[in-house]
């Protein structure tokens, strides 16, 4: 399948990627987990991949980590054991990156080491636990024409990003736990690695999908655990690099998504506040536009990218 970037398609006159007995590959990047954080969730998998297989959903599973952290969590020990955790459910392959390569650039790495006649890929964070009839329920959707991207619904805390509770379509999908055709990931160059080192780079992918016509949908009978943790008032505790990264990227994706009012809003706030990581931000993004090496800007229209303050789609609730 081959879709140019910014052609407005009949969703109805898409293909449909469904198919019987598809091969997937799931991939995770890891940084500083466990063999317990890994072994956890290839329990879970293999679960689910046993289940998908026997009803015949799918034929073959590929587990493929990357590891961007300073030292590879798994030796050859580590990955017997993960193996021997799968009970031959599924393949595991391990790529120790060697440099801390972001999410968006480790990812485009993996799938391109998508065996020959992967049809689908699952992207989900390395501390994502997947329930065992996830893989058939997230893939039904995509027996309909024009379907891009289904995203699992997250436990205990779901995404508070809403969605039409008729058809499932969403503005965008998280990649802690998602499913993408691999020719449609590829035909649209994957993720914007230059532009995304840790965060949004999922938001840019799920418009650039919608972009060429696809729907995004959410799919909430499909349903993981993620280990995501909260303040004793119910708010997020980002680290550090969250705070920079997440920072960073907001200003990215309203200069690639036609927004210089943003980027404008944005920039005054950053260079006024007394938080150096925002500053730093700030300085980081002046440095690439005065160098000229920001992505150009496309949907000058605003017919794809959706803003509504900080967010990228309405919220059901606070979080």
């Amino acid at each position: 399948m081959d879709v140019a970037e910014g052609d407005w398609v009949n969703t109805s006159a898409l293909p449909a990627f469904g198919t019987r007995h598809a091969v997937l590959q799931v991939q995770s990047v890891l940084f500083n987990n466990t063999i317990e954080d890994v072994e956890r969730a290839v329990v879970a998998m293999a679960r689910a991949a046993e289940l998908a297989i026997t009803s015949g959903a799918l034929s073959r599973v590929v587990l493929r980590y990357g590891d961007s952290g300073p030292l590879p969590a798994l030796d050859e020990a580590g990955l017997a054991r993960i193996r021997g955790a799968t009970r031959g459910a599924l393949a595991v392959e391990y790529d120790y990156f060697g440099a801390n390569l972001g999410s968006a650039r480790g990812h485009n790495r993996l799938a391109d080491q998508a065996v020959e006649g992967t049809h689908f890929l699952w992207v989900q964070n390395p501390d994502v636990l997947v329930s065992p009839r996830l893989f058939e329920t997230v893939l039904e959707p995509f027996d309909r024409a024009g379907v891009g991207q289904v995203e699992a619904k997250q436990l205990p805390i779901e995404h508070p990003k809403d969605y039409d509770a008729s058809t499932g379509e969403t503005a965008w999908a998280t990649t802690a736990c998602v499913m993408i055709p691999l020719s449609l990931f590829r035909s649209i160059n994957g993720f914007d690695a230059d532009t995304f080192f840790l965060y949004c780079d999922d938001v840019d992918l799920s418009f650039r999908i919608r972009e060429v016509g696809f729907r995004v949908l959410f799919q909430p009978a499909a349903v993981c655990f993620h280990d995501k943790r909260l303040s004793p008032s119910g708010g997020w505790l980002p680290t550090g690099a969250e705070h920079f990264y997440s920072a960073e990227a907001g200003l990215m994706m309203a200069h690639k998504w036609s927004r210089p009012d943003l980027v404008d809003q944005i920039l005054g706030y950053f260079t006024k506040s007394d938080d150096p990581v925002l500053r730093r931000a700030a300085g980081g993004f002046l440095s690439r536009r005065a160098a000229g090496t920001l992505p150009e800007p496309r949907d000058p229209n605003h017919t794809v990218a959706e803003f509504h303050g900080h967010l990228y789609a309405k919220h059901r609730f606070a979080l």
